[in-house]
């Protein structure tokens, strides 16, 4: 069956630093990070779209602000747990899935720079 495979993207600049890197607590250091969603539909709308970008955008941005200009080790889950990319991956799949159920979210790619990134999928 046909398909089309939409991606969103949102950024945000924050500081974070592995709590056991090699052993270590990492020096807090920052990052431009940018979460991209991923959704997969098997039909257009009679616009011809297969979702609403800017509705999935408005989560994400919203998701992110939560992050903005701040330590994302201060601010739950990553008060307890590791702020590592892959783990930001899930957390923004988990929480977009809940707030947009039926999109069909395939995947969420979190980059904390141009050159590496942690893809969670479901």
């Amino acid at each position: 069956m046909p398909s089309w495979t939409l991606r969103i993207r949102d950024g945000f600049e924050a500081a974070h630093a592995l709590r056991s890197y090699k052993g270590e607590p990492e020096t807090v250091h920052g990052h431009s990070w940018q979460v991209e969603a991923e959704l997969v539909v098997e039909k257009l709308d009679d616009e011809g779209m297969g979702f609403d970008f800017v509705e999935v955008r408005g989560h994400l941005r919203r998701l992110s602000a939560r992050f903005d200009h701040g330590d994302i080790n201060a601010t739950p889950p990553f008060d307890e747990l590791t702020p590592t990319t892959e783990h930001l991956a899930k957390y923004f799949f988990d929480e977009l899935s809940r707030r947009l159920p039926d999109v069909g979210l395939t995947a969420v790619t979190v980059w904390e720079g141009p050159h590496c990134s942690a893809t969670y999928r479901q």
